[in-house]
């Protein structure tokens, strides 16, 4: 259950990082699951793990990782897209 629990925290995360931004996340439900976990792990690397925690997820660096996350990968998308 705490499995779970990890992917919809994960989801919504990538969903706001996505909504903050401006911008959809590649793949849908599944892109902002791993934008949620991906963020989740590049904010606490950088940032640590303060402010609340949800489902082992330190919301605030998770949030703001997955938007630094999102908006490098939209970058990368949008070059590729213009390239070919």
């Amino acid at each position: 259950m705490s499995f779970l629990w990890s992917l919809i925290i994960g989801g919504i995360i990538g969903w706001l990082a996505g909504m903050i931004i401006g911008r959809d996340v590649p793949f849908g439900v599944v892109g902002n699951i791993i934008a949620g976990f991906v963020g989740a792990w590049l904010g606490s690397l950088v940032l640590g793990n303060w402010g609340p925690v949800i489902s082992n997820f330190a919301i605030i660096p998770a949030l703001i990782g997955a938007i630094v996350f999102v908006f490098i990968l939209s970058m990368i998308l949008r070059g590729t897209r213009r390239a070919s």
